[in-house]
């Protein structure tokens, strides 16, 4: 009797068994394809600043005006500097390359949020949302390098004028331009791989108005330590050393100034110096501030608000900040406004 309820239940367990090893792969291939549906994101949501419907229309009207503001101010100095033989040197080419910078720059981040302002779908696919940020990371790197490479131009034209062509002749000055594009687009490949290597699963709504590396990581379900980590040192690599160039050019710079016994050249000097200061100093600011600091210490609105203002608002500035108190460049803008000026007459008659 025993031996039969022995064998009962041990049938009943092998029953049992074999129920389970028939349920569990179904039961594992069904949590993986709910896995692979959670972690699958095609497309990201870009939050932007707010809801409100009237502000919204104002910040496009703003952001639409301060875009073509950029566009026309950038891509009229390049005009200038083409245009006129007195600006065909070093220095101008230099600021020419960086107004081109600063055209894309903004480019990259403007039109889809001026077009977010206004749609209810606030969408961006994964590859766009990618190329976004390589793009925007390519054109921040290389403005950074380039600053370094133009303070060291004028290190060359102040500290021994007479020797400026010889020592910043187009061997130099060109592979300058180029290792800059090259850094940059070294550096934005490094964080985009590391970026769309993780997984997106909790949620795909970025707190900001465009793919930048901070939101993104704050919404992935994987661990970013080692994305922090590479954020921190890479971006304050790169800061370290552009901005040890740039300081280490204007010392050198305050030293021909001290030796200089003309007054007009000093001004002179200051005038030129002074306003590619002012840039560098406010770009690297707003860098260090969003990118070298703890991850703790972010606050994601916060940080909206600095990157608009590097990516948006001082590509604006910087064609007033390095020709407004430029000689050379307002006598070339006066030289253009008498040629348009002299075309306009010249329809008006034809007309």
């Amino acid at each position: 009797g025993n031996f039969h309820i022995y064998k009962m239940t041990l049938n009943y367990l092998v029953y049992r068994l074999n129920q389970l090893m028939i349920r569990f792969p179904s039961d594992f291939s069904l949590y993986r394809i709910q896995m692979e549906n959670v972690t699958e994101v095609t497309t990201f949501i870009l939050m932007g600043f707010t809801d409100d419907i009237d502000l919204q229309v104002f910040l496009f009207v703003l952001f639409l005006a301060i875009y073509l503001f950029t566009l026309v101010g950038n891509l009229g100095l390049v005009i200038l500097v083409i245009g006129d033989s007195r600006l065909h040197n070093p220095m101008y080419y230099f600021l020419s390359v960086l107004s081109v910078l600063d055209a894309c720059y903004s480019s990259v981040v403007t039109p889809k949020m001026l077009v977010n302002f206004l749609a209810e779908n606030k969408a961006i696919s994964y590859l766009g949302c990618a190329a976004q940020m390589l793009l925007f990371v390519t054109f921040g790197t290389t403005e950074s390098i380039l600053l370094a490479a133009m303070a060291y131009d004028r290190y060359v034209a102040i500290y021994n004028p007479l020797l400026y062509s010889a020592s910043m002749s187009p061997s130099v000055y060109v592979p300058l331009i180029v290792a800059s594009y090259v850094g940059g687009i070294l550096h934005a490949s490094v964080h985009t791989v590391a970026t769309f290597s993780l997984s997106f699963c909790a949620s795909n709504e970025i707190r900001h108005v465009f793919c930048d590396i901070p939101p993104l990581l704050a919404i992935s379900c994987s661990d970013t330590h080692a994305n922090q980590l590479l954020l921190f040192y890479f971006v304050g690599a790169i800061e370290i050393v552009t901005i040890l160039i740039v300081l280490i050019s204007y010392a050198f710079i305050l030293l021909a100034i001290l030796r200089m016994r003309s007054a007009e050249g000093r001004r002179k000097v200051f005038s030129t110096c002074g306003s590619h200061l002012t840039g560098v100093s406010v770009y690297h600011g707003t860098i260090l501030f969003m990118y070298v600091r703890p991850s703790s210490s972010h606050a994601l609105d916060h940080d909206m608000i600095v990157s608009i203002f590097y990516t948006i608002v001082i590509p604006m500035l910087n064609p007033i900040i390095y020709s407004l108190r430029n000689k050379d460049v307002k006598e070339a803008m006066k030289k253009f406004e008498d040629f348009i000026d002299y075309i306009m007459i010249i329809a008006i008659y034809f007309h």
